[in-house]
């Protein structure tokens, strides 16, 4: 293991290992607007929500990392405490990437970048009309900790796009096609092959792990992450499931690897129950 005390290595250095570990990282494209009515469009990705009741997000304008000056982000909001956090997708990315660009205060990144500006309801900067989700925030405190600075937010309207919601009301995670910024030059795009289900244990209790038996857990074909499925049971199935599902599929294997094997392909296909009428058959 590389091991690091970040005060003891360059604070570029130290970034690129944090960007590199912690990521996917949302995307918080910020507008603002200054006292003398100055629009300004930004991206940040230090940024997440983190409370419904209240509705509260955080993002960070830190300095910039190559002058030490402040972002224009954290001027306005000096300025005028209020913002709308458009959320980004990959029909928007490059023109996002581009608003990122050093523009001298007061250029109008919506110009520069080719985004529509509609007006918001509650605050005064402007939403982006391409993004599928805008937040209407409020300011309630801004946190200044050498060149980290929190924008702490309470979001007082939220604008869907109607494309992006699924029948059952909610917005469809195919269908918003949110991206992510990454280490480096790299964005991930959650789409397709990329996204994923797992089930929230929050009403059940798993077995756990631990009451696997050993000649299971200790698998060489069976990763941790086919034993957190396994432990996430809550009753194993009865003697006569385990029967009958053996006689139904005509099951019969050489040796327990070759057990191990087959439990481990249902796993992929996320049949539990089966994967462990295999294992005990």
């Amino acid at each position: 293991m590389l091991s690091i005390i970040p005060s003891e290595i360059p604070v570029p250095q130290l970034h690129q290992h944090l960007l590199g570990a912690v990521g996917p990282r949302p995307i918080c494209f910020a507008s603002t607007i200054d006292a003398k009515g100055n629009h300004n469009l930004a991206p940040f990705s230090f940024f997440n929500v983190f409370s419904a009741k209240p509705p509260i997000a955080i993002f960070s304008p830190n300095l910039s990392g190559r002058t030490g000056a402040a972002k224009d982000t954290h001027l306005n909001i000096k300025e005028v405490p209020e913002c709308v956090i458009n959320i980004v997708n990959y029909n928007m990315v490059h023109q996002m990437s581009l608003a990122s660009s050093p523009y001298d205060k007061g250029v109008n990144e919506f110009v520069k970048a080719g985004f529509t500006p509609i007006a918001s309801d509650l605050v005064k900067p402007m939403r982006v009309k391409e993004s599928p989700v805008q937040l209407e925030c409020k300011v309630f405190e801004l946190k200044e900790i050498e060149n980290c600075n929190l924008v702490m937010c309470e979001v007082v309207k939220i604008h869907i796009d109607e494309a992006i919601l699924g029948s059952n009301g909610l917005i469809d995670q195919q269908k918003i096609d949110l991206v992510a910024r990454m280490g480096g030059n790299w964005y991930c795009r959650a789409y397709g092959d990329a996204l994923f289900e797992i089930e929230k244990p929050i009403t059940t209790k798993g077995i756990g792990i631990d009451e696997i038996p050993s000649s299971i857990r200790n698998s060489h074909f069976l990763s941790g992450n086919n034993l957190g499925q396994l432990g996430n049971i809550e009753q194993l199935p009865n003697k006569d499931e385990i029967s009958n599902y053996v006689h139904e599929h005509k099951l019969s294997f050489k040796n327990e690897d070759e057990k191990h094997q087959f439990a481990k392909t249902l796993l992929e296909l996320n049949k539990v129950k089966e994967a462990w009428c295999v294992l005990l058959g």
